[in-house]
């Protein structure tokens, strides 16, 4: 009969272990919060992660394939017109600014005033760029902001927890690691999530950066590109 006392004995201690959801309900408010603070950081950077990843990812293959129609044609007005096909591309948007600007200055030439032409060209082309950039860059800061943050926030946790446990163990009670052990589990809890909610962020920061540093560079050469084709028709 001593075997299976020995396993019911088993059976009841398994059950009696608190799981990890248990530990965070019965953790202290502050931890609580902390945890709360990190969950929904984490769930925003999840949300930017996928949506930037598809942003960049449309960007990059239109960009290209834009590139490859302007590089084609022969008249720039026929890539006027299918560059409204490539909207999700920030060079195809750089080109639309950029003609469109062109066409001012043309017909302003007319009148004396074709000198004016590349530098309008080049300020018109500068500022699409950079609209662009912008809008491949928003909400990407708040991964960086979340990756350098998040481990002090967990680390805010996890020492409080620890405080609470030290507050305990000074009580003048038995310290036994039954009282002390939540405690302590409550901290280290703090701790992982904070790393698993600062490890994404940082990786996928590094990671958009680098490709909005690619579409950046293309817009750039682009332009470059644009205005010698078009000081070359000027002349």
């Amino acid at each position: 009969m001593e075997p299976v006392v020995e396993v019911t004995l088993a059976a009841v201690q398994a059950t009696e272990e608190p799981s990890i959801w248990a530990l965070i309900w019965e953790a202290d408010f502050i931890v609580q919060m902390v945890l709360l603070m990190l969950v929904a950081m984490s769930l925003a950077c999840w949300g930017i992660i996928f949506q930037k990843y598809m942003r960049i990812s449309s960007a990059s293959r239109q960009s290209a394939r834009f590139l490859e129609v302007f590089w084609a044609s022969k008249r720039l007005d026929a890539v006027y017109e299918k560059a409204g096909s490539f909207r999700g591309s920030p060079v195809a948007e750089v080109f639309r600014a950029g003609y469109q600007e062109l066409a001012k200055v043309t017909a302003a030439g007319a009148e004396g005033k074709r000198g004016d032409a590349t530098d309008n060209l080049t300020r018109t082309l500068r500022r699409a760029s950079a609209v662009e950039s912008t809008n491949l860059e928003r909400y990407v800061t708040f991964l960086g902001t979340t990756g350098s943050t998040a481990p002090f926030i967990g680390l805010f946790g996890t020492v409080w927890g620890i405080l609470r446990a030290f507050q305990k163990l000074g009580g003048g009670g038995a310290a036994t690691i039954d009282i002390v052990g939540p405690d302590i589990a409550h901290a280290l809890i703090a701790t992982a999530v904070g790393l698993a909610a600062a490890i994404p962020a940082v990786i996928a920061f590094n990671y958009f950066n680098n490709g909005i540093r690619v579409l950046n560079t293309e817009m750039e050469n682009f332009s470059a590109d644009f205005l010698n084709i078009v000081k070359r028709h000027l002349r």
